[in-house]
């Protein structure tokens, strides 16, 4: 989860791309240029482990659009495919 947040905080779209499941991940990523993103704190996590093939983090991401602070809050769903960890979904909270 830490480094998907700092893929998007740098824009990088391979890596974001390479960690999104086949099975939900769109052809592109879209960066808004007037996002900023401003930090991540992570909330709970479920499973995950190296016993585990799902997991989930809840998260809240802060960012600046515009200037205007703002925040994501989000419970993520991650799958092991081949040996690694990739986002699958997640659902927004608030």
């Amino acid at each position: 989860m830490r480094s998907r947040y700092s893929a998007f905080a740098v824009r990088d779209e391979p890596y974001l791309l390479r960690t999104w499941h086949p099975g939900t991940r769109p052809p592109r990523v879209e960066f808004d240029p007037a996002l900023r993103w401003v930090g991540l704190e992570i909330e709970e996590t479920t499973e995950g482990t190296a016993f585990h093939t799902t997991g989930t983090v809840t998260f809240r991401a802060r960012y600046t659009d515009g200037g205007r602070p703002e925040s994501l809050h989000e419970r993520s769903r991650f799958e092991r495919l081949d040996g690694a960890w990739v986002y699958v979904d997640g659902t927004f909270i608030d």
